[in-house]
């Protein structure tokens, strides 16, 4: 087998299961430890998981992300969820801003239900769906390509977004906790909040497993946003902190307001 075969069929396993196994991996595919440690070296380098003793995983850490093809292959229900709910806060005729990853994939997409509208994005996804679309003016925003994340940021990115108006932004993130949404990458981090200060009304958009989570750096506080999504009801003292900062938690999979 040849090594890009094997490190895919690795990605494969760790979309199924988050984590994988030094020992069971040598053995499944019949080479030694050593040859599974540089394999996983190598998509560690890439972005695509994070190393841990014996092992590796997929799941966040306060430093990492893994790799927006991963992500695109998880939670797709509740990506649905949640984009949906977001959909019901667009009207035709609005200017839409659209940050990075998965979910607001899935959200791009669905936009053109509401055409004709004014999309504003960095991510590379929502591009490629919209361009050329008829009733979708798009804005690509520039800057440098980023393939972990497969949107564009940077200086490029922000000065532009700062010289641009929206009607409402759509914001994800990987981790909230104690009032405050997290991001473990400055450059991603920088574009969010260039989107928030360059838009009239912003919906942060978080799944509810990220919730009790931190990351490396403060996105923004939660009062920042005018709403919040999640798909799932989150434990109840996540609620309690919602309830007693006066912040809405739109929960998507129910349609339900708590």
């Amino acid at each position: 087998m040849k090594r890009e075969e094997r490190q895919q069929l690795i990605v494969n396993l760790l979309v199924e299961d988050k984590t994988v196994d030094v020992d069971a991996l040598a053995e499944r595919f019949s080479v030694s430890k050593m040859t599974i440690h540089r394999d996983l070296d190598d998509l560690e380098q890439a972005g695509v998981l994070r190393k841990v003793r014996g092992g590796a995983t997929i799941d966040a850490g306060m430093q990492f992300e893994s790799d927006f093809r991963i992500r695109e292959r998880q939670g797709g229900d509740a990506k649905v969820a949640m984009a949906q709910q977001a959909l019901a806060m667009v009207e035709p005729g609005m200017t839409v801003m659209v940050n990075d990853g998965s979910m607001a994939a899935v959200l791009g997409e669905m936009l053109l239900q509401k055409r004709p509208l004014t999309v504003i994005t960095n991510n590379a996804a929502i591009m490629e769906r919209l361009k050329g679309e008829h009733g979708i003016t798009l804005i690509a925003l520039g800057g440098i390509y980023s393939a972990k994340f497969n949107a564009y940021l940077g200086v490029v990115t922000e000065e532009a977004l700062a010289r641009l108006r929206a009607d409402i932004a759509f914001i994800s993130t990987p981790a909230v906790s104690a009032g405050r949404a997290y991001h473990m990458d400055d450059n991603v981090v920088r574009a969010k909040r260039a989107m928030i200060s360059s838009s009239a009304r912003t919906c942060l958009l978080v799944n509810h497993q990220r919730f009790g989570q931190t990351a490396l750096h403060v996105m923004a506080d939660l009062a920042d946003f005018d709403s919040v999504i999640t798909d799932s009801a989150p434990v109840a003292a996540v609620l309690d902190e919602f309830d007693r900062a006066g912040i809405a938690l739109t929960v998507a999979a129910t349609q339900e307001r708590v």
